[in-house]
């Protein structure tokens, strides 16, 4: 079975190996705590393999589980750091400070960066646009949405990958 945008066979070892062991893949991440997020961090990790261009790898599954396992740390830190990012700036509500605040060019900076993520997402389909959406903000579980649109959870992903694809692209357009 290989992914859209893949003719049969042109899978990689490690591609091949993600493919026939995804479901060992979510399962190990709920069973560390990943919970619902553990078929985006699958996901990720697809990102992630499905555009290796190195060498090749001694134990692609033992690899795999190893990177699963580092995204859903990295993924805990992060949510961990934006709960501290966000009691910092709760508390400094209070305070009248305003020496925190953006200068102007910083605010149409960020304005010109957000249309262009808007004109990039624009420029995807509509359902690729919804799925985008209810994932990466709403933060619906693939699965969920799947079930809401009708579709396959590997369309899901596909459009998934496609769109965060367009905004890596653009992120390093940006550059």
């Amino acid at each position: 079975m290989s992914p859209p945008g893949h003719p049969p066979g042109s899978l990689s070892g490690i591609e091949a190996v993600y493919l026939g062991n995804r479901d060992k893949l979510v399962r190990f991440l709920i069973a560390r705590g990943a919970g619902d997020a553990a078929e985006d961090l699958v996901h990720d990790l697809w990102i992630k393999v499905s555009g290796r261009i190195d060498g090749p790898i001694g134990n692609p599954l033992a690899y795999l589980f190893r990177a699963a396992d580092m995204l859903m740390i990295d993924r805990y830190r992060a949510d961990r750091q934006a709960g501290q990012r966000d009691r910092n700036w709760s508390e400094g509500q209070g305070d009248g400070d305003v020496a925190g605040d953006p200068s102007a060019e910083r605010i149409v900076a960020s304005r010109q960066e957000a249309a262009r993520v808007a004109e990039t997402l624009a420029a995807l389909s509509l359902r690729q646009q919804t799925i985008f959406r209810r994932a990466r903000i709403d933060g619906v579980p693939q699965r969920q949405i799947a079930a809401e649109l009708g579709i396959s959870l590997s369309t899901v992903e596909s459009d998934l990958r496609i769109a965060c694809r367009a905004l890596v692209d653009l992120k390093e357009r940006m550059r």
